[in-house]
């Protein structure tokens, strides 16, 4: 055991998580010849600079980009059509990126093929003789190689927005001018990405986890611990958990329970999905009991002065009805099957060396300092260095961290962030010229293929909002938030890890849109027909 394992991090680039390695997938970062450690350095070095960067004008002779909503000059035109119509007359590119935009959404609808036919291609490749050294055996391995690995690539539903970013990039530079598209990338704000990426990391921790699944054990406890107990517990209790740890963490806490305590009896598919749908709706709404947790509620709290006694008033209270009669309805429709499952391992968790109090602290301490410190990238990273290490002096009670899921899920976040800010010129129109319930299943919809801060963000442009129609947009947006994996920022985080009890395919975005829909019409109503 290193003595001083803050240089050991720094100079060694071997994190002592446990047997000597970090892992990501099923790769140490040490065999790709780079340390994580290295890597967190140099994402510290980028972070750094980010305030100066976004801090710093638009570069003398490069256009303002995107065009602010206000520059277009339109709020005497009447009708949606020809607003939109003028705006894409002005700026063709708006079209453009757009087009990509809902051409990376139709990408995500197709991960699972392109996983589908990798999986082909691999076992073709395991076909053939690895020992052979005929030229033509070889070239034919070295082709199946490289086509199973990039269909793999694009069948990563965490991939796809960053992989539709080189058009997009290609369109700015065609279209605008190449310091355009430079300026334009360097003066986005990745500060959710960066902070959904180290809150994942730390959350997955074993103390974290077995400190949520303690006092989740309590709760299942009163239905006998059951999996059908497990499953109401968690899918209940640790969504609201997200009002006070964020979404994000809450989201990670719940699918690596729910993996461990549910997915891995190995339900039915109409279960498996049922039970995903309920989770990434229930997350959504679950962290609206504060005005600090959830992303959506984040962009507009300050905005709209939005405190923590407004938001359980009119959101938390009927977000908790709204998450027990989802789960409710859902219990009594899978009742058989949910009552049928029975644990594998019987006393198991009690059987484990338990974690020390302090380790445990200190894990904590390490989620509350990220939360607090959310707005500010570099001490975040900071954290996250000093929790690595504390992590490598402490290993004996610790597992192996695996940073490829949330590495994979913050380059979503960072991609989305980019393809959504050239959105705008057509989301703020159309959440302008809705009343109060259309504006609510608008912004529901707009939702399933946008990031539901970001549709909250622009709501907060739209000039003359009322009281009621602020309340709608946000109601839509956080209802809207588990119809797909881009709805809602944590939703990648689940999805990443649960992905392998769907099979080889992963999961398939129209069975979770359907699985999704009816505690999203749950959740709806509450907000809006509940006083």
């Amino acid at each position: 055991m290193p003595l001083n394992p803050l240089r050991e991090i720094i100079e060694s680039g071997k994190t002592v998580l446990k047997g000597n390695a970090v892992r990501m997938g099923s790769y140490p970062v040490r065999d790709w010849g780079i340390g994580w450690k290295a890597v967190a350095v140099l994402i510290l070095l980028v972070v750094l600079a980010l305030p100066s960067v976004q801090a710093a004008s638009v570069p003398a002779g490069v256009e303002a980009f995107p065009p602010s909503v206000d520059s277009y000059h339109d709020g005497a035109v009447t009708g949606l059509f020809a607003k939109l119509a003028g705006r894409v007359a002005q700026q063709p590119f708006n079209l453009v990126a757009t087009v990509i935009f809902f051409l990376a959404i139709c990408h995500t609808f197709l991960s699972s093929k392109f996983l589908h036919q990798a999986h082909a291609w691999e076992h073709q490749l395991d076909g053939l003789d690895a020992t052979s050294r005929d030229p033509e055996i070889l070239r034919t391995r070295d082709r199946l190689r490289f086509r199973a690995t990039v269909f793999h690539f694009l069948g990563e539903v965490e991939a796809v927005f960053g992989i539709w970013l080189v058009p997009l990039g290609v369109a700015i530079v065609i279209f605008k001018g190449w310091g355009t598209m430079v300026n334009y990338f360097n003066h986005l704000n990745y500060v959710e990405p960066i902070f959904v990426f180290v809150v994942m990391a730390i959350a997955s921790s074993k103390p974290v986890l077995r400190f949520a699944e303690a006092c989740l054990s309590r709760v299942a406890a009163l239905g006998g611990k059951t999996p059908a107990a497990w499953w109401f517990s968690i899918l209940t209790i640790g969504p609201l958990l997200g009002s006070f740890i964020t979404e994000p963490a809450a989201m990670t806490i719940c699918a690596m329970l729910l993996l461990e305590r549910f997915y891995r009896l190995q339900p039915g598919e109409k279960l498996r999905y049922a039970t995903l749908g309920l989770l990434f709706v229930n997350i959504s709404v679950g962290g609206t009991l504060s005005h600090f947790a959830a992303p959506p509620v984040v962009m507009v709290a300050g905005k709209w002065d939005w405190g923590l006694g407004f938001m359980f008033l009119h959101f938390g209270w009927k977000a908790i009805v709204g998450i027990l009669v989802a789960n409710l309805l859902f219990f009594v429709i899978f009742r058989r099957e949910l009552l049928a499952l029975r644990s594998r391992d019987g006393e198991r968790s009690e059987k484990q060396e338990p974690v020390p109090p302090f380790i445990t602290a200190v894990h904590l301490f390490a989620i509350a300092w990220t939360v607090l410190n959310a707005h500010y990238p570099a001490l975040v990273v900071i954290g996250l260095l000093f929790f690595l290490a504390f992590v490598v002096a402490t290993e004996r009670h610790q597992s192996s961290i695996r940073l490829r899921g949330p590495m994979l899920v913050g380059f979503f976040l960072a991609a989305l962030v980019a393809h959504g800010g050239c959105q705008q010129w057509w989301i703020a129109p159309v959440l302008g010229e809705l009343s109060e319930w259309p504006l609510m299943i608008g912004a529901t919809m707009l939702t399933a293929v946008n990031d539901n801060a970001a549709i909250t963000y622009l709501a907060t442009l739209v000039p003359d909002f009322t009281d009621e129609l602020k309340f709608a947009v946000v109601a839509g947006a956080v209802t809207g938030g588990g119809l797909t994996v881009i709805a809602n920022a944590p939703n990648p985080a689940g999805q990443s890890i649960l992905q392998s009890a769907f099979g080889p395919d992963g999961v398939k975005p129209l069975k979770l849109f359907l699985a999704a829909l009816i505690p999203t019409l749950i959740v709806g109503a509450a907000f809006m027909l509940l006083p």
